[in-house]
């Protein structure tokens, strides 16, 4: 296969990073995971980030760490953050650079998968509130190249998206 850049969009507890590590390893590049790549280069977790420094600052920070690993790798995986692929200017920039890949979820699967996880800052809104940005967010996902639903097996949801490419 020649070489790609394949990001991962998609709600929280969709599968992306889980995906993503065995997609890289079956196309045999690399994976990267935007959430740590931002932890690495800020020496905090996400939820410090939000937490000291606030959503706007991290949501800047995940758009300057996402234009400087595309152009700096000539292929991979990676895992997005659920509100970076969310992001308009970070979805057309991700179109541009490669292909863009949502794992959708119902939210019921995105509630059982995510709700003891204390390390979501944005799981401390209410119910209400989490269903309008799910609503929200499926705007931007649905402009990806492909929609994979993301509720089967990691190996099912991962031969998924590799038979787009065969």
């Amino acid at each position: 296969m020649e070489r790609k850049k394949i990001f991962l969009v998609g709600f929280m507890g969709s599968g992306k990073s889980t995906v993503g590590r065995l997609l890289a390893r079956k196309l045999k590049v690399p994976f990267v995971d935007i959430d740590e790549e931002i932890e690495i280069r800020e020496g905090l977790s996400i939820p410090q980030i939000f937490s000291l420094k606030g959503e706007p600052y991290f949501r800047n920070l995940e758009l300057e760490v996402l234009k400087d690993v595309t152009l700096s790798l000539p292929s991979f995986v990676m895992a997005t953050g659920g509100g970076l692929g969310a992001n308009p200017q970070a979805m057309e920039f991700m179109k541009r650079h490669g292909i863009v890949v949502w794992l959708d979820i119902p939210f019921d699967t995105f509630l059982k998968r995510t709700s003891k996880d204390p390390n979501r800052p944005l799981l401390q809104k209410g119910l209400e509130e989490l269903q309008n940005l799910y609503h929200r967010r499926r705007e931007i996902y649905r402009q990806a190249h492909h929609r994979v639903e993301s509720q089967k097996s990691v190996e099912q949801t991962v031969q998924k998206i590799l038979n787009l490419f065969l």
